[in-house]
C-alpha cells in the first residue's frame, strides 16, 4: 500500500545540520519534511563527537570551512544563551612540545586571524604552566573563543523550534529513490515494516550525513564525477579515570596532525575529560572501540600531559566522520550546492560536513534558506 504527501521542502537527515536548515526554512514560512532513517535526531555525527565550539583556527582562509565556522560560532554562542542550551566557552590551547612546532603555532595564529577567529595570542611554557600546570609544553596558541556545548540539547532545541513552527519530523523513514516530477521532486521512501510512501517536493535539501553521497547518487547525480564520494572515517575516545581530578580547564589540542587535529584533552560540561579522536579510515560505520589503543592514546599526549598511563583510560564511545579527501589526500571543503547546473534543480547537496559541522551549523542553515528563497 502507498500514500502520498507534500511539502514545500523535504529535508533528509535530522542530525544538527538537517534540523537547523529546517527551522530556518519554516521561519520564512516554507512547509518543511524531515526524513530520519533512525527512531530520533542526531543519532550519527551529531552525538558522537567531541562537543567543541571550533573558533575557527585551522581552516584556509576564504574557505566555507573558515567561513561558516566563525559566524556561526557567533550564533551559536547567542543561541546557546537565548535557548538555555548548556555551554562553555572554556579557551583552548594548541600546544607545542618541539621546537618546530613553535613555528607551525605562528602559521596556526596568521591563519586563525585572518579567518575572524578571534583574539588569539602566542604564549610561552611559563605562561602554559601558570595558566595549567599539569600541561607541559613550550609554547602554545591560546584561543579565546573555543568551547564546548551540550550536542544533544542543542539538537533538541532546533528540533523544538522546528515543530513549534508547524513542521513535520518523520523517523523512521528511509529514503530509497529521487526523481524529478512536475518541476519539483518525487521522494520515495520506506517505513521498518515495508511500507512505502511517497513524498511531493519543490526542494530536496539532502543533509543526511554518513550518507548524503548515497543520497546524491539516488537522485541521478554522478557522485564519483562530481568528486562527491565520502570516505568515513572513524575516532575513537577514551574517558579518563575521575581520580586524576582537574586536568585542565580548557581545551588541550596538540598540534595538527594529518588527517584530524591530533588527540586531544576535552572536559565535558559535567567535569569529566576524555581524549580523541584518533583517525582510522574504514569502509562501513563502526562504533566499537578497541581497548588496546589505550597505549597508543596514552604516547600520543604524554607529551604534553606526562602523568597519563594507559590504566587511567577506558573506552568511551567512537564517531565516524564524512570526510571528502580520502587518506593522505588534501584539504577538500564543504560541499554546499543547488544542483541546478548537474540537471537536478531543487536539490540542494550538503555533503562532508565533518568538522567544524556543529559549529557552523546556524551559518550553513541560513545559507541553505537563502538558495531555497
Amino acid at each position: 500500500m502507498r500514500s502520498e504527501t507534500g511539502a514545500d521542502v523535504a529535508v533528509v537527515g535530522a542530525g544538527v545540520l538537517g534540523l537547523a536548515c529546517a527551522a530556518a526554512l519554516v521561519k520564512r514560512g516554507h512547509s518543511v519534511l524531515v526524513l530520519e532513517r533512525h527512531g530520533a535526531p542526531g543519532r550519527e555525527i551529531s552525538s558522537r563527537n567531541s562537543e567543541v565550539i571550533h573558533a575557527g583556527l585551522y581552516y584556509p582562509e576564504g574557505s566555507l570551512k573558515a567561513v561558516t565556522c566563525c559566524a556561526g560560532r557567533s550564533q551559536l554562542y547567542a543561541r546557546c544563551a537565548q535557548h538555555r542550551i548548556p555551554h562553555r566557552r572554556t579557551g583552548k590551547l594548541v600546544v607545542a612540545t618541539r621546537e618546530a612546532e613553535l613555528e607551525v603555532l605562528e602559521l596556526i595564529a596568521q591563519r586563525a586571524r585572518s579567518n575572524g577567529a578571534g583574539a588569539v595570542e602566542i604564549i610561552d611554557g611559563a605562561e602554559v604552566a601558570r595558566r595549567e600546570p599539569r600541561v607541559r609544553a613550550l609554547g602554545a596558541l591560546w584561543s579565546p573563543e573555543s568551547g564546548i556545548v551540550d550536542a544533544h540539547a542543542l539538537v533538541a532545541s532546533y528540533q523544538a523550534e522546528f515543530e513549534a513552527a508547524g513542521g513535520t519530523l518523520v523517523a523512521h523513514t528511509n529514503v530509497t529513490n529521487l526523481r524529478q516530477r512536475g518541476g519539483g521532486w518525487e521522494v520515495a521512501t520506506l517505513d521498518p515494516e515495508g511500507q512505502a510512501f511517497r513524498i511531493e517536493a519543490a526542494v530536496v535539501i539532502n543533509a543526511a550525513g554518513l550518507a548524503a553521497a548515497e543520497i546524491a547518487a539516488r537522485a541521478g547525480l554522478n557522485v564519483k564525477a562530481l568528486g562527491y564520494e565520502l570516505h568515513l572515517c572513524k575516532g575513537d575516545y577514551f574517558a579518563l579515570a575521575p581520580s586524576l581530578g582537574v586536568l585542565s580547564q580548557t581545551l588541550v589540542y596538540p598540534v595538527p596532525v594529518p588527517g584530524g587535529l591530533g588527540i586531544h584533552l576535552t572536559p565535558d560540561l559535567g567535569g569529566r575529560y576524555r581524549l580523541g579522536p584518533d583517525v582510522e579510515y574504514v569502509n562501513a560505520p563502526s562504533y566499537e572501540v578497541d581497548p588496546a589503543k589505550a597505549n597508543d592514546f596514552a604516547s600520543a599526549v604524554q607529551p604534553f600531559l606526562p602523568e597519563i598511563r594507559p590504566e587511567h583510560l577506558s573506552p568511551d564511545f567512537a564517531g565516524v566522520r564524512p570526510k571528502l579527501q580520502g587518506p593522505g589526500e588534501p584539504f577538500r571543503d564543504f560541499v554546499i550546492a543547488e544542483e541546478s547546473s548537474q540537471g537536478a534543480p531543487g536539490l540542494i547537496n550538503l555533503l562532508g560536513i565533518e568538522s567544524p559541522g556543529l559549529t557552523a551549523a546556524g551559518e550553513i542553515a541560513q545559507r541553505v534558506a537563502a538558495l531555497v528563497g
